[in-house]
């Protein structure tokens, strides 16, 4: 009961929080742990690395919005940021994955992982530019109640769809002689 009651304290006490921006060193290492935990649960990796590449995007606009908010401008500064967002990808390749890098559709040669990361990233950007191009085209207002949320989201969900439900991560390893 003391311990409780010591949580309600520390509740009430509670300021508000500014984002720290070790969060784009963090949210990574967090994300791979849970990528262990969804293993074990019988998700792909692709699904993980889906909803990775979203929650990078999440970020990147979070730096936007700072960087705007204290009025700091250069050229390019949205693509740099995202960029700089979607490149700390590769903390979840330091302990938790190993960069396998198969041929996917006789095209691209990437890990599964990385390939989900940046179709998730892409997915995320898309439904935040398809919502604003809506919500133009209504007069600037929404349509229904939190579209700007549902939009991206649903994006990222068909992007899940299309990683978990269909083959469209099948490839095939090649090895490369010297």
């Amino acid at each position: 009961m003391k311990k409780f009651g010591l949580f309600s304290l520390l509740t009430l006490l509670a300021t508000s929080v500014k984002a720290n921006p070790a969060c784009t060193t963090l949210c990574p290492l967090v994300l791979g742990a849970s990528l262990g935990i969804a293993r074990k649960l019988g998700v792909k990796d692709e699904v993980v690395g889906v909803l990775f590449g979203a929650l990078l995007a999440v970020i990147g606009y979070w730096l936007i919005r700072f960087f705007e908010k204290r009025n700091w401008n250069f050229k390019g500064r949205n693509f740099v940021l995202m960029c700089l967002s979607l490149v700390s990808v590769g903390f979840i390749y330091i302990n938790t994955l190993e960069y396998k890098p198969m041929l996917h559709w006789n095209l691209l040669y990437i890990d599964s992982f990385l390939l989900a990361c940046l179709c998730g990233a892409v997915a995320h950007i898309f439904g935040v530019h398809l919502y604003a191009w809506l919500k133009e085209k209504n007069g600037g207002h929404a349509h229904f109640p939190f579209e700007k949320v549902l939009i991206p989201i649903l994006c990222d969900i068909l992007m899940c769809y299309l990683f978990w439900g269909t083959s469209l991560c099948d490839c095939q390893e090649v090895i490369i002689l010297n």
